[in-house]
């Protein structure tokens, strides 16, 4: 049987010592803030971005070289037969483009295989464990890849923001709609479905977003997964960029809501979150590949 070893990106919200865990290998994103390059949980805590998020730096996502992502396909190539590389959705980014292209070249082809399933932060870590799973079960690199890919359209996650200031920062609001939104306290709620990020409702308060999240996750359950709903094939996740003890409130509110049901809750990766801020909560859920 062929090894497979499995490569993911920190979009994922998965850490170093997470991957060493797993063992997996994680690509850290490259960050600019205030002109300076940063890389994800390297040179770049979790703490440190959002205390330069709060103090007004200028934070900005930017892609990794193709020679940092030659240099851990090649490590890993080293003591695997195969790659499973899983990076950030291409709907989100040219990375994975970037990546799709490179694998199709010597010494790359037929040996990694790049997984475009429409995927970042918690979704995307639940994958990667999809992945490990497979490969476990004797997958081949091409397997995994085809299993992971037919089931894109498996999975959604709804994120409430919670302040409005860095959807303006990145152009998603106008600075008047940013303004009047946080006079009468409007929490959007994002939704992230098959590789691309949209507005699904706005609420008064994220007391209202919550519920609005749990409910639209529950028609969803009803409608789009019922079949793996009812046949116990679905992942519920959580997501956050709040504190603990909001967290752990969310993460409570959503076992009542579905009862009986496991809970993955996981970090917002920073890439996701130098957009939307500090104080996102999200719920969502990845059926099984």
């Amino acid at each position: 049987m062929r090894s497979i070893g499995i490569v993911t990106d920190s979009h994922s919200s998965i850490s170093q010592q997470k991957a060493a865990e797993l063992g997996i290998s994680v690509l850290p994103m490259p960050f600019v803030i205030d002109g300076t390059e940063y890389y994800e949980d390297v040179t770049l805590s979790r703490e440190e971005f959002y205390q330069k998020l709060r103090g007004g730096a200028s934070v900005s996502t930017s892609q990794p070289s193709v020679e940092e992502v030659r240099a851990i396909w090649d490590e890993k190539l080293a003591e695997c037969d195969e790659v499973v590389y899983i990076p950030i959705s291409s709907g989100l980014s040219g990375s994975c483009g970037t990546a799709l292209l490179l694998a199709q070249k010597e010494p790359y082809a037929g040996r990694v295989f790049v997984v475009d399933n429409g995927r970042v932060a918690t979704p995307q870590y639940r994958t990667v464990l999809d992945a490990i799973e497979l490969a476990r079960e004797g997958c081949t690199g091409s397997q995994i890849k085809q299993r992971l890919e037919a089931a894109r359209a498996d999975m959604t996650i709804y994120v409430a923001v919670d302040t409005l200031e860095f959807l303006k920062k990145g152009g998603r609001i106008s600075s008047a709609s940013a303004v009047l939104g946080t006079v009468l306290n409007i929490k959007p709620i994002l939704q992230f479905d098959v590789g691309i990020l949209h507005m699904f409702q706005k609420c008064r308060g994220m007391k209202a977003a919550r519920k609005a999240m749990i409910e639209a996750l529950r028609k969803d359950f009803g409608t789009k997964f019922r079949r793996q709903y009812e046949a116990g094939d679905v992942h519920l996740l959580a997501a956050t960029s709040a504190g603990q003890e909001e967290t752990d409130s969310w993460v409570e509110e959503i076992r009542k809501a579905f009862p009986g049901m496991d809970v993955m809750c996981e970090p917002l990766s920073l890439g996701v979150s130098c957009h939307i801020g500090p104080g996102g909560l999200g719920i969502g859920c990845s059926c099984r590949p």
